[in-house]
């Protein structure tokens, strides 16, 4: 996935459950779609988010 933040990073995340780092995908009855856990970009724009039901829902700033 693109950045949502707007730097254009292109994002990956591991589906595979034998490595870490690993996110798990939801499939919702509404066809959306949701990961687990949050994703925070350690390095260059340091966006931290939650994809929700298709939705990206910010982390505040600690």
């Amino acid at each position: 996935m693109i950045c949502p933040c707007g730097c254009r990073a292109v994002l990956h995340m591991n589906l595979l459950p034998d490595e870490r780092p690993c996110w798990r995908v939801t499939r919702h009855m509404d066809g959306s779609t949701s990961l687990h856990p949050s994703v925070w970009r350690q390095k260059e724009c340091k966006s931290h988010f939650w994809f929700r039901k298709g939705r990206v829902k910010w982390c505040r700033a600690a």
